[in-house]
């Protein structure tokens, strides 16, 4: 359940950029969902991530990243709950493996900042989302890094008899690392 709405955020935590383009590393990034589930934040984490990002600091405009994430590997710190968020009303692993995301415009908003759209794609629901973005080069990396809210219904986390247990709002969270080129 509590992985369900982990996988949802992580989904559209795909949300980072680069313009000459860069392979993700997905060692050094991280996509976490946090939830409510009868009143306590749970946070789980999505530990395969794959993409790649285009960006140039002069024309931030120009950038675009496209990342996949596989569903199966939300982790909450229990196999029993990870199982469980992998079934059919959750993040159907089985018949949907990766939740995408594809930017489709950036816009500057500062120094270091813009703001990413794009579709995340997550069970099957394709849905346009918007993320603030702060940009940080640390030696031969890039880290992009920001948050977006996400309802679960949205994406039929869960059926209507979880709504008593979990919010329908999940924060992803998400720093995506790339090589600096």
């Amino acid at each position: 359940m509590r992985g369900l709405l982990l996988l949802m955020c992580l989904s559209l935590g795909g949300l980072a950029w680069a313009l000459s383009t860069s392979p993700v590393d997905g060692s050094k990034s991280r996509i976490t969902a946090t939830f409510t589930q009868m009143n306590v934040a749970v946070d789980g984490e999505f530990k395969r991530i794959k993409g790649q990002v285009s960006y140039d600091p002069a024309k931030p405009e120009s950038s675009s990243t496209e990342l996949s994430i596989d569903t199966a590997s939300f982790d909450i710190g229990d196999e029993d709950y990870n199982a469980e968020v992998r079934k059919a009303e959750w993040f159907d692993s089985n018949k949907y493996p990766l939740a995408t995301f594809k930017s489709t415009a950036v816009r500057p908003l500062g120094p270091n900042q813009f703001e990413a759209t794009g579709t995340l794609l997550l069970k099957g629901k394709a849905v346009t989302v918007k993320a603030p973005v702060t940009v940080k080069t640390e030696g031969a990396l890039r880290r992009f890094e920001g948050q977006l809210p996400i309802s679960r219904k949205t994406f039929k986390l869960g059926d209507a008899g979880w709504d008593e247990v979990l919010e329908d709002q999940v924060l992803v969270k998400f720093v995506i690392v790339a090589p600096a080129s």
